[in-house]
């Protein structure tokens, strides 16, 4: 009997990072990578991106478990978020468990959990109707594995984040006789990494990039401020290699980071000597020409940390004239503009930039001739290019037709897309909706496409602000609309535009009452409506309006027997006119009855009054 075989990307295909896939076969689901990514521009304060699991939310005892590649936040970033509602088991090398319990630890809701398997490259697990076992890949983090699952019907691999280097450390090496024992036992389809496939040039070895940070420490004075990704494990020991070299000492910045060094450290896969490190208390006695500072920021994002040094927003370590910002992490492309801001900055801080990749080839991912290599080691029926926007998963899918790959065979997924196989024959079956889960401080999933919509506006155009106060039973308003500005224009540079707004805003407001079907919703609308159309005419901008409607009933009912709820309309007298009471004098009655009055007004009396007072305050409408 033939397998049923599903695969469906929940991210990491047509963007950057958030990696995470889903293979179906026979009913069980194996989970491939959880990653999330960091927001584009246009994320206004969101803090990461993680994947939508409705689907997996509604299958989820049918999940077999959580297969990790390695232990960068677009793989495992996402995990404590998704463990919060699965509890299944997960399984990587040494080094992508530790930090994947590192980052599962700071998240309250899965703290204790602790259903972690360490495997390597030799460990095969029996799932019945899938052999799920792995091989030794090559990247920036020690311990990068490739998985595959072999199915009745052949293997599909997933190669996960990978480059070739003959160079590479123990560690780092790739398997070559494993990838091609694979591709002999028969590769269905092949999940493969296209993050740098539009680079038809080869990759710097690792020697080389650490000969170049080398001199890079060696012929500089001042101070060095290394960017580079917290979980980059292969370029941090460089960085200690090239300042012990060089006489420096290595300042750490953030309690991330050190987690994450004193982990790699613990399991033997850092190595520097005990007084190579510096607090940054302790910078202020070294000279200039001794210190390397090496910054990767929250969650290990290096990028806005350092715009918080060059704008004097750190607590301690600021840019100071004289100091150079070493770049030794490749940016996605997505960052471009973000990282020429970041330049930018630095100079007007007084520093000075260079980034490694403006000279080496350093990426992490395999470029063009490298994905070839792993076609023809593989020799899969179907190619899957996966980790990469589109233009960088065509790249690849061109890079497999110039070895003779049939376009039918090779499928550029979007997320919830679900490619079938059945029959012997693949195909792209009936989606499923995914979409991004967006993460905002503690609130997970409850920012939405509005509320980014409604930030963007915001950010562009401002927000104006109309208050008015009116009494529905006589049909007229009672004060005058108060308006404010924020974002929008300088109120006080333009009193005609905020004069022509309120008349608009009181002829609307009138025209409303005057209407036999008077409606608080009608209203509002029109309100906005009859304002965006005359500040976009006199601006060309459209601010949020928010009309905010408060209405008050003058009409208290008065009772025969006190006259104290007549009084209930007049204004109080101001504290300033008073008389003073002094110490030990009793104090004086309010009104000629309130000496005769009980000490506790009457039950009808307080019920008078809390009616009065909450009819005063009644339809208060301050919806947008």
């Amino acid at each position: 009997m033939s397998a049923k075989i599903k695969i469906i990307p929940f991210g990491g295909v047509r963007e950057n990072g958030k990696n995470m896939y889903a293979v179906d076969v026979n009913g069980s689901i194996y989970i491939l990578d959880c990653g999330l990514k960091y927001p584009e521009n246009e994320l206004l304060g969101i803090d990461v991106v993680i994947p939508d699991w409705s689907y997996l939310r509604e299958n989820k005892d049918r999940i077999v478990g959580v297969f990790l590649t390695h232990g960068h936040a677009d793989a495992i970033g996402a995990l404590p978020y998704f463990l919060s509602e699965f509890n299944v088991p997960v399984f990587g090398s040494e080094m992508t468990i530790a930090l994947a319990k590192i980052n599962v630890a700071a998240e309250p809701n899965v703290k204790n959990y602790d259903d972690f398997h360490v495997i390597d490259e030799k460990t095969e697990i029996d799932f019945g109707d899938v052999v799920v076992s792995f091989f030794a890949t090559t990247h920036s983090i020690p311990e990068s594995l490739g998985i595959v699952l072999k199915t009745d019907e052949g293997r599909i691999v997933y190669t996960g984040d990978f480059k070739f280097d003959q160079t590479a450390k123990p560690g780092y090496q790739t398997d070559y006789a494993r990838l091609g024992a694979i591709g002999q036992s028969g590769v269905l389809a092949l999940l493969s990494d296209s993050a740098n496939a539009e680079n038809p040039s080869m990759n710097a070895s690792e020697q080389t990039l650490a000969e170049s940070i080398e001199e890079t420490f060696h012929y500089r004075d001042g101070r060095i401020i290394v960017a580079c990704v917290a979980s980059n494990i292969l370029r941090i020991q460089q960085v200690f290699d090239a300042a012990v070299k060089t006489g420096r000492k290595v300042c750490l910045t953030g309690k991330d980071l050190e987690k994450i060094v004193n982990t790699a450290m613990q399991l033997g896969k850092l190595s520097f000597d005990d007084d190579l490190l510096v607090t940054p208390d302790q910078l202020d006695a070294l000279a200039p020409g001794e210190t390397v500072i090496l910054q990767t920021g929250k969650m290990g994002e290096p990028i806005k940390a350092i715009q918080r040094m060059a704008n004097k927003q750190e607590k301690q370590l600021n840019i100071q004239p004289g100091d150079l910002v070493y770049i030794v992490t490749t940016p996605s492309h997505a960052m471009d503009t973000t990282v020429a801001q970041t330049r930018d900055m630095i100079y007007r801080a007084g520093g000075e930039v260079k980034a490694i990749s403006d000279e080496l080839n350093s990426s992490g991912h395999a470029y063009k001739r490298d994905l070839q290599l792993m076609l023809n080691l593989m020799k899969p029926k179907y190619l899957i290019p996966i980790q990469g926007e589109y233009r960088l998963l065509n790249a690849h899918a061109q890079a497999a037709l110039e070895l003779g790959m049939k376009p039918e065979n090779i499928f550029i997924l979007a997320k919830g897309d679900v490619l079938t196989y059945a029959n012997g024959e693949m195909g792209l079956g009936e989606g499923i909706d995914v979409s991004d889960t967006m993460i905002d401080g503690i609130g997970v999933g409850d920012i939405g496409n509005i509320v980014l919509r409604d930030r963007k506006v915001l950010a562009d155009d401002g927000i104006f602000i109309a208050v008015v106060t009116i009494d529905r039973k006589k049909k007229q308003i009672v004060a005058e609309p108060k308006i404010t500005s924020r974002g929008f224009v300088y109120v006080k540079a333009n009193k005609d535009l905020m004069h022509e707004s309120a008349e608009i805003i009181c002829k609307t407001v009138q025209n409303n009452l005057d209407n036999k079907e008077f409606d608080w919703g009608h209203l509002k609308q029109d309100v906005r409506e009859h304002l965006s159309h005359y500040l976009f005419e006199q601006t060309h901008r459209r601010p949020v309006i928010l009309p905010v409607i408060m209405e008050v009933n003058q009409h208290h009912r008065r009772s025969g027997k006190s006259k104290t709820a007549t009084k209930a309309s007049q204004p109080v007298q101001p504290a300033s006119k008073q008389t003073h009471q002094t110490k030990g004098q009793k104090k004086a009655p309010k009104d000629a009855n309130a000496a005769n009055q009980p000490a506790h007004k009457s039950r009808n009396h307080r019920r008078r009054r809390h009616s009065s007072a909450k009819h005063a305050t009644a339809n208060t409408d301050q919806q947008a």
